[in-house]
């Protein structure tokens, strides 16, 4: 086991995991497709943020002491 993974405090997140995969046997192709995931991951990512951002001001807006 990695010294790194037995310190971290989430050793299974699969985003640590996709971090470390070694991308030396992928083919150009392979490595196409994963960015276009990752992109899209990306995006997906975004658009909750903005979505969280949105509710928290809503509900800030909301319980807002007058």
């Amino acid at each position: 086991m990695d010294e790194d993974d037995f310190f971290s405090s989430r050793p299974q997140d699969p985003l640590t995991q996709v971090t470390k995969q070694d991308l030396g046997p992928l083919s150009i192709d392979e490595l196409k497709a994963r960015i276009e995931t990752l992109k899209a991951e990306i995006e997906r990512v975004e658009t909750h943020m903005v979505d969280a951002t949105r509710h928290r001001s809503a509900a800030d807006e909301l319980f807002k002491k007058s």
